[in-house]
């Protein structure tokens, strides 16, 4: 069973950097792509960012994209999210999730394992 533990959220003030960590586990063979998705309650799971796991290739939500990059290092199962000039609207529970080789890259329905989230705060 694939494990994915992320952590780095916290508080930060507006402007603001963190770099959140998603470490997997337990796997068999290697995802497609590995994502990011946030959700803020009451609200549904958001895409925020996709890189495929053999050749890195990434993509953005339009609501991140200049200010987050995601990353890999295969080698330690580990992805990444780079968060730079955060704002209040990116305070959400932060998932990193697995996703096979089917369905969509921004669905959160086709992605098979997830992290249990990490809290990213930006008061306002």
């Amino acid at each position: 069973q694939v494990q994915l533990v992320e952590s780095g959220g916290g508080l930060v003030q507006a402007g603001g950097s963190l770099r959140l960590s998603c470490a997997a586990s337990g796997r068999t063979f290697s995802p497609a792509a590995m994502g990011w998705f946030r959700q803020t309650p009451g609200k549904e799971r958001e895409f925020v960012s996709v890189i495929t796991w053999i050749a890195g290739s990434t993509s953005y939500a339009a609501s991140v994209k200049g200010r987050f990059t995601t990353s890999r290092d295969r080698a330690k199962n580990t992805v990444y999210l780079q968060m730079r000039n955060l704002k209040p609207e990116d305070t959400a529970v932060y998932y990193c999730a697995e996703k096979g080789y089917s369905g969509k890259n921004d669905e959160s329905n086709d992605y098979r394992y997830w992290g249990q989230g990490t809290q990213v705060t930006v008061p306002s």
